[in-house]
């Protein structure tokens, strides 16, 4: 038996122009942008739409904006595609929970927003940073991180797919990781500091983290309408204490995704997989993981109307 999954990205995925089609040719989009705006308390539409780039990769802005373009892409979707399990990089397990019917847009877009507002906070507070390391074991990884650390913090934060590894953590402890991972024994192929603006997924958001709970604990939860891998345990969901427990501590933990993706295919038979949102990077990674299952993309008017879907 296969089954289909629906994932969502996070943040990277942004780019300056995304959902600008959908806004031109559905009026749902409109409606739905329009709530987004008041909700948003600024115009997130324009700026999904024009930029500047550098507003539309801050944080507080680039995960709405990621989130409610992903959403609309579900309802245009509607029930002309039916995932049977779910699952979100980082960002992307909001809109998986909206997705599945745990709660609801409006709710999900005021946590978002209270999230990106508390992660911009704790990166000014007290100050980090991320980086990919590629080529390496995750095993290696762990060492990396422990060599560097120096009483400081540095972390791996995603577990991307083989042999790729974001690490986060205080910023000199991050750089002195980079530099170990660079030279032998280790000798990486590829070491970069990432654009963000804090160290996510990491115990430096753990001020963030106690005032999300509070925001979370506030909204009426459900137990959703289809299983969601959990980036903190890398298992399916259901029940919304769980799935609440887990989008608190995501924020101060690594996010498993290549376990996840495992997992959906071997446990789940999980054997075509749908990235709903804007660019291809998780399509990318699942590709790392596991070559053999099936990955589509829908992110545009045209990939909707590719997919007979409008």
């Amino acid at each position: 038996m296969s089954r289909i999954a629906f994932v969502f990205p996070g943040q990277g995925s942004q780019v300056v122009g995304m959902g600008k089609d959908l806004y031109d040719t559905f009026d749902l989009a409109k409606v739905i942008y329009a709530k987004a705006d008041e909700i948003m308390e600024l115009p997130l539409s324009t700026i999904s739409f024009e930029g500047p780039a550098d507003l539309l990769t801050q944080t507080h802005i680039t995960q709405p904006a990621l989130f409610v373009h992903s959403y609309i892409l579900t309802r245009l979707i509607g029930d002309k595609i039916k995932a049977e399990t779910t699952a979100g990089h980082s960002l992307g397990e909001y809109t998986a929970n909206v997705y599945a019917n745990s709660i609801l847009f409006e709710e999900g877009l005021r946590l978002v927003k209270k999230r990106g507002i508390l992660m911009k906070e704790s990166g000014s507070k007290r100050p980090g940073t991320m980086a990919v390391i590629i080529g390496l074991k995750d095993k290696q990884i762990v060492e990396i991180c422990e060599k560097a650390s120096e009483h400081q913090i540095v972390l791996p934060a995603n577990y991307n797919a083989p042999g790729q590894t974001a690490i986060s953590g205080d910023v000199d402890a991050v750089h002195r990781a980079m530099k170990i991972a660079k030279e032998a024994p280790y000798n990486s192929k590829l070491v970069k500091e990432l654009p963000v603006s804090g160290a996510f997924h990491s115990e430096l958001m753990y001020t963030a983290a106690e005032a999300l709970r509070i925001a979370i604990d506030k909204v009426d939860f459900k137990n959703s309408r289809i299983p969601i891998y959990t980036n903190v345990e890398a298992e399916p969901v259901a029940e919304k204490e769980i799935l609440k427990n887990s989008l608190f501590r995501q924020l101060m933990s690594s996010v498993k995704w290549q376990g996840s993706v495992l997992n959906m295919i071997n446990d789940f038979t999980v054997t075509k997989f749908y990235e709903i949102g804007s660019g291809k990077v998780l399509t990318g990674l699942i590709k790392r993981i596991n070559p053999n299952v099936e990955l589509h993309n829908i992110g545009t008017v045209e990939d909707l109307r590719n997919y007979n879907l409008v």
